[in-house]
C-alpha cells in the first residue's frame, strides 16, 4: 500500500481530521490514566490503524472516483483519447469500464465525424458551383473556393460578416432576402465585371430549416454561365451567318435564272454569262454545304479517324499541283522547305485538308507577286507544319476568333477570296481530334504564321 497519496492534497483534509480524532482520543484517556507510556502507546496504534483505514478507502474507493471525474472533465474538453487505467473491482471498476468504453465510442465516433467534415469540405470546395452559408442572423459562416475564385478575396474576408457588409451586388442581397421572407427557392440572375471581364451568372437561394421546421439559415449557389452564354452567342451568329452565306449565292442563282427565263437566254453573250455565273454560284454553294457537313462529322462524339501510315513526299506531291495553280493565278511565289522521309501515323485525308485549307488560306489573303511558304519539319515524336505569308496579317484583337465559323479577318474583301469562310474551323477541329495544336503569330501588314503541331503516333492507342 503506497504512503504518497497521504501527501496530496485530496487526502489531505481526511490526513487533519485523523490528527484531530488521534488529539480528541488522546485528551479523553489522559483522564483515565496517568500512565503516558500507555497513553502515546494506545494513540500511535489509533493512527496507524486509521492510516491504514484512511489508505484502503483512498485506494478502494476515493482514487478511482477521482480518476473518473478527471476522464470525464477530459472527455468534455474534447479529449476522446483519455482512459482509466486502475485496477479496481465492484460497481466502482463496472463504472470505470463503461467510462472507458464512452471514451472509445466517443474517439470513434469523433474520427467518422473528421473523416464525413473532410469529405464533405472537399466536396463543398471542389463542386463547380460558388457557395455560400448564411445564417439566420445574416452572418456568413462558409464560402467555398470557386466562390473565391468568382468574387476574389480569402474565406477570412467573408466569414463572421454581415452578407451585406461584404457581398456588394443588389441581385444577391434581394435573393438572401426574398428566400428569407417566402422561405422558398428564389432564382436571379446578374452579370458581374470580373478581372475586367464580363461574367453572366445565375443564382439560387434555398432556405435551410431545422428539425422543428424553423428557418435557420440560407445557402446560395452561384453558377458561372458566361461559357454557356457565348456558345448561346455562337449558335445564334452560327445560323445568322449559316443563312446569309446560304442565302447569296442561292439569291444570285434565283435571280440570274429569273432573267434568264424572261428572255434573256435569247441573247448567247447573255447566256453563257449569267451560267457561269449560276455555275460559280452552284459550286460556292456545293464547297458551302460540304464545309458545314465535315464540321459536322468532326464534331460528332462518334467521329473516328481512319489512321493509316502516310509519307509527306508523296503528300506534298498530291498537295502541291491544286495549289500551284492558284498561286500562279495571282503571281504568288510558292516554297516548300519540307525534311525528307517524314512519316506519322494519322488520317492522311484530313492531314490532307490541313494543308491545303492553310495555303488556300494564306494565298487568298496575300497580295498579288506576293510569298508563301510552307515548312514541315520532323521533331522526335511531333511533326511540325508552319505555313507563312507577307500578306495582309491579323489584328492581335482578331486571333482569338479567327477558329470560329464564318470569321473573317478582312470583312472589306468578304467573300472576293471565294472561300466559305470555314476553313480555319474546319483545321483547327482536325488538329484537335489528332491531339495536336495549332497557333498563330501575326501583325497587320507583315503577314502571318500558322504553326500545327501534330504527334506522330496516336497517343490513346495501346
Amino acid at each position: 500500500m503506497r504512503l504518497r497519496p497521504l501527501l496530496g492534497k485530496p487526502l489531505a483534509a481526511y490526513h487533519a481530521g485523523i490528527f484531530i480524532l488521534v488529539a480528541v482520543t488522546g485528551i479523553i484517556i489522559s483522564q483515565l490514566t496517568e500512565a503516558y507510556i500507555i497513553l502515546a502507546s494506545i494513540l500511535v496504534v489509533e493512527y496507524i490503524i486509521l492510516l491504514v483505514i484512511m489508505l484502503h478507502v483512498n485506494e478502494k474507493y476515493i482514487r478511482p472516483i477521482w480518476k473518473s471525474s478527471r476522464l470525464v472533465d477530459e472527455l468534455l474538453e474534447g479529449n476522446y483519447r483519455a482512459r482509466i487505467h486502475h485496477e479496481s473491482g465492484g460497481s466502482i471498476g463496472e463504472l470505470n469500464n463503461k467510462l472507458n468504453v464512452l471514451a472509445r465510442n466517443l474517439s470513434e465516433f469523433r474520427m467518422q465525424e473528421q473523416m464525413q467534415e473532410e469529405q464533405l469540405s472537399t466536396v463543398i470546395d471542389n463542386t463547380q458551383s460558388g457557395l455560400v452559408l448564411i445564417d439566420g442572423k445574416g452572418y456568413i459562416h462558409l464560402v467555398n473556393r470557386k466562390f473565391l475564385s468568382m468574387f476574389g478575396g480569402t474565406p477570412q474576408d467573408y466569414r463572421s460578416y454581415l452578407y451585406y457588409d461584404v457581398l456588394e451586388n443588389e441581385t444577391i442581397h434581394q435573393t438572401v432576402q426574398h428566400t428569407f421572407l417566402y422561405e422558398k427557392n428564389i432564382t436571379d440572375s446578374f452579370t458581374q465585371t470580373i478581372d475586367f471581364e464580363k461574367k453572366y451568372i445565375d443564382i439560387i437561394g434555398a432556405p435551410i430549416f431545422d428539425e422543428r421546421n424553423m428557418l435557420k439559415g440560407a445557402v446560395l449557389l452561384l453558377y458561372d454561365i458566361t461559357h454557356l452564354k457565348k456558345l448561346e452567342v455562337m449558335r445564334k451568329d452560327f445560323v445568322a451567318n449559316v443563312s446569309h452565306e446560304l442565302k447569296t449565292p442561292i439569291t444570285s442563282i434565283t435571280g440570274f435564272t429569273e432573267t434568264l427565263l424572261n428572255g434573256a437566254m435569247d441573247d448567247k453573250e447573255t447566256l453563257n454569262n449569267f451560267l457561269k455565273i449560276i455555275y460559280d454560284e452552284s459550286s460556292r454553294l456545293s464547297s458551302l454545304i460540304e464545309d458545314l457537313l465535315t464540321l459536322s462529322r468532326l464534331e460528332k462524339d462518334e467521329f473516328k479517324l481512319t489512321r493509316t501510315t502516310i509519307n509527306f513526299d508523296r503528300l506534298i506531291s498530291e498537295v502541291l499541283p491544286i495549289i500551284q495553280q492558284r498561286a500562279e493565278q495571282k503571281g504568288i511565289s510558292l516554297t516548300t522547305d519540307v525534311t525528307k522521309d517524314i512519316t506519322m501515323h494519322a488520317d492522311g485525308k484530313r492531314i490532307k485538308q490541313i494543308l491545303i485549307n492553310l495555303l488556300t488560306n494564306a494565298i487568298s489573303y496575300t497580295p498579288e507577286n506576293g510569298d508563301v511558304n510552307l515548312s514541315i519539319t520532323d521533331e522526335e515524336e511531333n511533326v511540325y507544319i508552319t505555313v507563312s505569308d507577307n500578306g495582309i496579317g491579323i489584328d492581335q484583337e482578331a486571333i482569338p476568333r479567327i477558329f470560329e465559323r464564318f470569321y473573317r479577318v478582312d470583312k472589306a474583301r468578304s467573300r472576293d477570296t471565294g472561300g466559305t469562310g470555314l476553313g480555319l474551323a474546319i483545321v483547327k477541329h482536325i488538329v484537335e481530334v489528332h491531339d495536336g495544336k495549332i497557333s498563330v503569330d501575326s501583325k497587320p501588314g507583315e503577314g502571318s504564321a500558322f504553326h500545327v503541331l501534330l504527334p506522330k503516333y496516336d497517343k490513346t492507342s495501346p
